[in-house]
């Protein structure tokens, strides 16, 4: 078969975009994340809420969204591969990052042995297998979207849960802090950013269906 002839649009989809994701990654990073050189929402109050949002629970979002994705399109074996992958990945990553924080003033801080980071490779697992199981293969959208929200706020809770009880110190403290002065704000770090990912992987999935982007299945 010969191959397609080059196109203009192909500089848009492999030159344009990508260089537009890479720049909005790195204004996420440098100046929305909390913790970012020059950010400029803040840390505390409304601002600081939207601002953990837009770049952890961004981060977040994508480590659960590939399995999810997976899940729903493919079948809950490959779902709960794609988060043992996606999962263990942002563990590793974030154990790295919060020693690297909280060494200096403690040396026994090792969050690699922190459970409730481990639980991101749990989650990922979990929320793969479970959306995949649930649609057992069907495209009906509701039946997606249901899956899909079940699958998420489950591991929301479940990630809400081991923040809560069993994470190092100082996250623990903040965690539990953070539930007992500002009920509100609690709710919406942890469980907004899931809500939107339990309807946005379902319809992103159902638009893939349309065009035939989906695994073969056997």
């Amino acid at each position: 078969m010969e191959p397609e002839r080059f196109k203009l649009i192909d500089i848009l989809y492999g030159i344009v975009i990508p260089f537009l994701l890479a720049f909005l990654i790195y204004v996420l990073a440098v100046y929305v994340n909390p913790s970012g050189q020059n950010h400029v929402l803040g840390v505390a109050g409304t601002t600081g809420t939207i601002a953990v949002i837009l770049s952890q629970g961004f981060a977040q979002m994508i480590i659960l969204g590939v399995p999810l994705v997976l899940g729903l399109l493919w079948n809950k074996w490959a779902g709960g591969a794609a988060g043992f992958i996606m999962g263990g990945l942002y563990y590793v990553a974030q154990a790295g990052l919060y020693t690297g924080y909280f060494a200096g003033s403690n040396p026994s801080y090792n969050y690699f042995g922190d459970v409730s980071l481990l639980f991101w490779l749990v989650n990922g697992v979990i929320i793969g297998y479970m959306a995949g199981a649930l649609t057992n293969g069907s495209t009906n959208f509701k039946r997606m979207l249901g899956a899909g929200l079940t699958a998420a706020i489950s591991t929301a809770l479940i990630q809400a849960y081991m923040n809560y009880t069993v994470s190092l110190d100082p996250s623990r403290g903040m965690a539990q802090g953070l539930w007992a002065t500002d009920l509100g704000q609690a709710i919406l770090i942890n469980f907004v950013p899931s809500i939107a990912l339990g309807v946005i992987v379902p319809i992103l999935a159902k638009v893939m269906t349309w065009y035939g982007l989906q695994p073969a299945r056997h």
